[in-house]
């Protein structure tokens, strides 16, 4: 069976014999929206690709404990959650990363373009409404922007959320309400309905921190 189409547990599985074709599934799998939830809350694409590199490290040396009880996504997005919360921690403690640092800094990923379509007016369309939306999602609270990410960029159901952020499903729908509000008027009159399309995954980013991973678990090139 190819690893792209394994399940979790076959390809935890295969982890756990040292494959390296399920090391490098998971994290294909996962990438995406593990460093989403890192950026919704440290608001640094660095901070959140090494966040991410490092829940892994943790995740795969920790993976005999992974029973199943949950999903994987699940089980690794809580160790990003956490791991993301710690280094939130040390530089807020260091006051060394005021947040956001600078205005390049608060941008999420570059929104990709179809090459095989020639249009500057549309792509340069494209990249204002995206960048609005990005500046305008990075405004919200944390406690709004981390439900806000879950719930309808990455289209997680309430009790996935809840579970995922251990809190209540009640809470999620008050927060995801309020976050809504706060940021329907600057967006409804000019963008619409394209929040899902907002925050696309950068093919080298993923392929990026895949290969970190790899290298650091010791499998070669």
């Amino acid at each position: 069976m190819p690893a792209d189409a394994a399940s979790d547990i076959d390809l935890v599985r295969g982890a756990l014999a040292r494959e390296a074709a399920a090391f490098r599934a998971i994290m294909t799998r996962y990438n995406q929206r593990l460093y989403r939830l890192a950026r919704s809350i440290l608001h640094n694409d660095t901070e959140a690709e090494d966040v991410v590199q490092e829940a892994y490290l943790r995740a795969f040396a920790n993976l005999a404990g992974f029973r199943g009880d949950s999903t994987l996504a699940t089980w690794l997005s809580r160790i990003v959650i956490n791991e993301a919360y710690g280094r939130l921690r040390k530089t807020r403690r260091a006051e060394m990363v005021p947040l956001p640092e600078e205005p390049g800094a608060t941008r999420i990923i570059p929104f990709p373009l179809n090459a095989s379509v020639v249009d500057p007016e549309r792509n340069m369309a494209q990249r204002e409404i995206l960048r609005f939306v990005e500046q305008a999602t990075d405004g919200l609270p944390e406690a709004f922007r981390t439900v806000f990410v879950a719930r309808v960029i990455e289209g997680l159901s309430v009790e996935e959320t809840a579970d995922l952020l251990g809190i209540r499903p009640e809470t999620v729908k008050t927060r995801l309400h309020r976050a809504r509000k706060l940021l329907r008027a600057q967006l409804d009159a000019q963008i619409g309905p394209v929040l899902l399309e907002a925050f696309p995954f950068a093919g080298r980013r993923c392929e990026r921190m895949t290969e970190v991973v790899m290298k650091r678990l010791g499998f070669p090139d």
